[in-house]
């Protein structure tokens, strides 16, 4: 299947844009689409691991499935005040 997976912030940065389409196997876990999203955009690189990743309207743990058609979103962790 194919997902677009829109990055936000540092992430967005490091890739140069969004979205990024990638090929996933159906009934791809979120530990799956890391593992594409690295391959795809090695510009990532330690990030990867530490994105925040949600799968319609709600975060995602890594062995949750992604449904056909599903919207993807990648969010960098945030720090400050």
């Amino acid at each position: 299947m194919n997902v677009a997976v829109q990055l936000f912030a540092r992430a967005r940065d490091l890739v140069g844009g969004s979205p990024v389409e990638l090929e996933l196997a159906d009934g791809a876990t979120v530990a799956d689409l890391r593992t594409a999203l690295r391959e795809r955009c090695p510009t990532l690189g330690d990030l990867v691991p530490h994105l925040h990743v949600a799968v319609g309207q709600d975060y995602a743990a890594d062995d949750t499935a992604i449904p056909a058609g599903a919207e993807v979103a990648c969010f960098p962790p945030v720090s400050g005040g």
